[in-house]
């Protein structure tokens, strides 16, 4: 997170709440989000539709604005789950359904057969003929037929509902998967960072170290290279990174080219010397693109190295690890900082 990154963050903080205010937005997690990209004015599209909707209403519709975060700004995790809950409660449902349905023909079945039996009883005592004891038999056959039938389908029903809960599950475990992991690096993602970082700071743990790192000019790859080569250099640096975890120590991919190590119950001089080993495998790693056949080997990067101290806040600790880091990049890159 660069500096410039911050500014820009707070000036369309200070834009979005007022404008919030003013249309007598609640305060939620959704509505933020949506107001600052909204203040940001860099999604044309939803710099328009919101336009459209408050030049026709004194408040923000609660229902349009929510219509506005699905289309324009939630993520495809979120959208992943929302699928995944609608289909649990349809099979909810269904499976509501046959369960009340069988036990309605239960109780029929149950009746039926209560008063064949009774009929049966009567038999020999009233004498009854062939006949009648032949339909009789017949009505107890179509009531088991009927009987069969209704559990045969509550079967069925209850052989899908099991084959869609295996399913249910498995998307369960991608969808949690992808809400934790970078897609790309395979790295944990940046919420998993900000949750487990929390966590760490809460809890005010000693001697845990933060390490943020850069790949230097990447911006060149993806110019010279392509963007398919630049997605290749963070995966073999993601793979470089996770290779090296010890410890209990966890990588992240921080956004774009960025990533963030976190290395708990060490210190400073010893995350350093993390830092440089690191700095070092980065160097090592060579590259191949595909089109041109050309050999890609000058893949450095550049480290912040910071360790935590008691009551610092998340914004704090990342803060200092990112002014080390501007400082290497300053200093000519391919660098960790503090010496």
């Amino acid at each position: 997170m660069t500096k410039e990154l911050m500014i820009e963050s707070a000036k369309n903080l200070k834009k979005a709440l007022p404008l919030m205010m003013k249309y007598s937005v609640p305060t939620t997690p959704s509505n933020y989000a949506l107001w600052y990209h909204y203040a940001a004015e860099k999604n044309l599209a939803l710099k328009e539709s919101m336009d459209n909707l408050l030049a026709n209403n004194e408040n923000c519709p609660p229902i349009q604005a929510e219509s506005l975060y699905r289309e324009h700004i939630r993520s495809e995790e979120e959208n992943a789950t929302l699928q995944l809950r609608t289909s649990i409660e349809k099979m909810m449902i269904q499976l509501d359904k046959s369960i009340i349905d069988t036990h309605s023909d239960t109780n029929q079945f149950q009746e039926s057969f209560e008063k064949t039996v009774a009929n049966i009883s009567k038999v020999e005592e009233e004498g009854w003929s062939i006949d009648e004891v032949i339909g009789l038999l017949k009505n107890l056959e179509k009531d088991a037929k009927q009987m069969r039938n209704a559990t045969r389908f509550f079967g069925n029903s209850l052989s899908v509902a099991k084959s869609e809960i295996d399913s249910l599950k498995e998307q369960l475990v991608q969808t949690r998967h992808a809400a934790m992991y970078d897609s790309l690096t395979g790295l944990f993602n940046r919420n998993a960072f900000d949750t487990e970082l929390s966590a760490y700071l809460k809890a005010d743990t000693k001697g845990l170290c933060l390490i943020l790192c850069d790949i230097d000019h990447f911006k060149k790859f993806n110019d010279t290279w392509g963007h398919l080569l630049g997605d290749q250099v963070l995966k073999a640096v993601g793979r470089k990174i996770n290779d090296g975890m010890r410890n209990g120590s966890t990588a992240y991919r921080f956004g774009g080219e960025e990533f963030v190590m976190l290395l708990p119950k060490t210190n400073v001089r010893i995350a350093r010397h993390f830092a440089e080993t690191t700095r070092k495998q980065f160097e090592k790693l060579t590259l191949k693109d595909k089109r041109s056949g050309q050999m890609i080997n000058n893949i450095t990067a550049s480290f912040g190295v910071v360790e935590s101290k008691s009551g610092e806040s998340i914004t704090e600790l990342i803060a200092r690890a990112d002014d080390y880091l501007y400082k290497a990049k300053r200093l000519g890159r391919n660098r960790v900082l503090p010496i």
